[in-house]
């Protein structure tokens, strides 16, 4: 076994990672690292072993964990790495600080992040992704980053380091985001509280929030703009490409995208990530055959497969 650096935080060998993502599915973590603080995760980041990989995870909103297990250090920050502190009109935010508990943090203070309200996940992955509803972006209000790269050192990110594309960005592998900062939009604290009331209210009538799922399943396939806005003459939405080729409902195993919102990919109880992502690429094999548009996961797959039984065939 690979001599492992021994820091302050919590390090587990085979940790199960189904119990933290929100489809509940996937093997263990070949390790489970959740740092004390930064200087603790850049001193192991330091310390380990080249060849390890590592994978940053957040809440798991966003994300199927193969069957199989993830062969690498997964980093995962909690308290010490979730504050929230208006500076200004500047909102700093820790990675592990939910997107809704930043954004009613900040109208609380004036500050216009409503558009994180709506957003299943943390800020580390928001950046990462940059994240968007409602024709906002995490690009238009981001200031600056700081991240632990995979050498250990504490490195400030600025949007040019990052690029911000639509729904991705140039974030180094094995770079851990810790924490950013944002600048919003002055608004009246009791404006912006109504504001998110109704994007909550309008998320729940159309998207299927009290399944288990992972958000949008597939990224829209029309173009956008650098920072990640559609354009609105030649947006198309994954919904409906999906619904044209008679998708919506479709099932695999216990795994079935939604009869809601034909773009929410839903475990119906007791699916297992190869069903999941195997019906997620059905659905973009009949939307390729019916429409010419291939679809692009928006959900983040990671790990490997389960190891075939002696005797099992693939379906």
């Amino acid at each position: 076994m690979i001599a492992m650096p021994q820091p302050r935080g919590k390090l587990t060998a085979g940790r199960a990672l189904a119990d933290l993502t929100w489809l509940r599915v996937g093997g263990p973590a070949e390790w489970f690292f959740q740092p004390a603080d930064i200087d603790d995760l850049a001193d192991f980041m330091k310390a380990l072993p080249k060849d390890m990989p590592v994978f940053p995870m957040g809440v798991g909103s966003n994300l199927i964990v193969r069957d199989g297990g993830l062969r690498a250090v997964v980093i995962r920050m909690g308290r010490g790495f979730n504050g929230i502190a208006v500076e200004g009109n500047r909102v700093r935010a820790g990675a592990a600080a939910l997107d809704a508990h930043v954004a009613r943090k900040a109208a609380e203070a004036g500050i216009d992040l409503t558009f994180l309200r709506t957003i299943p996940g943390a800020i580390g992955g928001a950046v990462r992704m940059n994240a968007g509803c409602y024709g906002a972006y995490v690009a238009d209000v981001f200031v600056e980053a700081k991240a632990v790269t995979r050498a250990g050192d504490i490195v400030t990110l600025t949007a040019k380091d990052l690029n911000f594309r639509y729904r991705q960005t140039d974030l180094l592998a094995g770079m851990v985001i810790v924490e950013a900062v944002f600048e919003g939009p002055r608004g009246a604290p009791e404006a912006l509280t109504q504001r998110m009331e109704a994007q909550l209210a309008k998320r729940d009538a159309t998207q299927p929030t009290k399944d288990r799922t992972a958000g949008s399943t597939f990224r829209n396939p029309a173009g956008h703009s650098s920072t990640g806005r559609a354009d609105d003459v030649h947006d198309l939405k994954a919904w409906k490409v999906i619904d044209e080729a008679g998708m919506r409902g479709a099932r695999r195993g216990a795994a079935q995208m939604s009869e809601m919102h034909s773009n929410f990919l839903v475990n119906t109880g007791g699916a297992t990530a190869a069903d999941l992502e195997g019906l997620g690429e059905d659905v973009r094999k009949k939307v390729f055959q019916t429409s010419g548009i291939e679809l692009e996961w928006e959900i983040m797959r990671v790990g490997d497969p389960a190891p075939e039984t002696e005797g099992e065939k693939p379906r």
